[in-house]
């Protein structure tokens, strides 16, 4: 019978230490709870601090890179009327690809909507270029393909690297 005793003893001081601990854990939660929140508030923040000039960055690297596939000046950079058409196309090709592959992380930083902005641009101007070379005769100038190209463009409504360049900016805005 003792060991029954000594038994039922065990388990009441048990019971009461669990119940002990339940009630302690319960009352104390909240408080851990308000640390818990304000830890992940200042790491936030302090991500924030460290993410905000990357993130300005890759904007601004991401309207360049706009700046620098727009026809108007890669052909002027490029010096395209000492080449042929073909030839200049294979360099347009050429200088937008590395271009995008020398600026694809920077989608790490920019919202979704303004990365697909970017490559929507990046394809169209292929697009553009690539319609443009086959519509001219086989032995066309880079001025000839030029010339098309930006005759294209200037028949359009408006300016897409302009409008893709403020969708940038507006993103931008978006972050404050």
């Amino acid at each position: 019978m003792d060991v029954y005793k000594y038994f039922l003893e065990i388990v009441k001081f048990t019971l009461a230490g669990i119940g002990t601990i339940y009630v302690a854990f319960y009352l104390i939660k909240p408080y851990l709870d308000k640390a818990e929140k304000i830890q992940l508030v200042e790491l936030k923040k302090s991500i924030t601090n460290q993410t905000l000039p990357l993130r300005f960055q890759a904007y601004e690297r991401l309207i360049l890179f706009i700046e620098r596939i727009n026809p108007a000046n890669m052909m002027l950079r490029l010096h395209g009327t000492s080449y042929s058409a073909h030839d200049l196309h294979s360099l347009v090709v050429t200088e937008i690809r590395e271009e995008f592959q020398h600026n694809v992380t920077q989608q790490l930083y920019v919202s979704e909507r303004s990365w697909n902005v970017v490559k929507r641009v990046k394809d169209d101007t292929m697009s553009v270029v690539m319609n443009a070379v086959k519509s001219l005769p086989e032995n066309a100038s880079g001025l000839d393909l030029s010339k098309t190209v930006l005759a294209h463009l200037a028949k359009l409504q408006d300016n897409p690297y302009d409008i893709a360049t403020q969708m940038l900016r507006s993103d931008l805005e978006e972050l404050f």
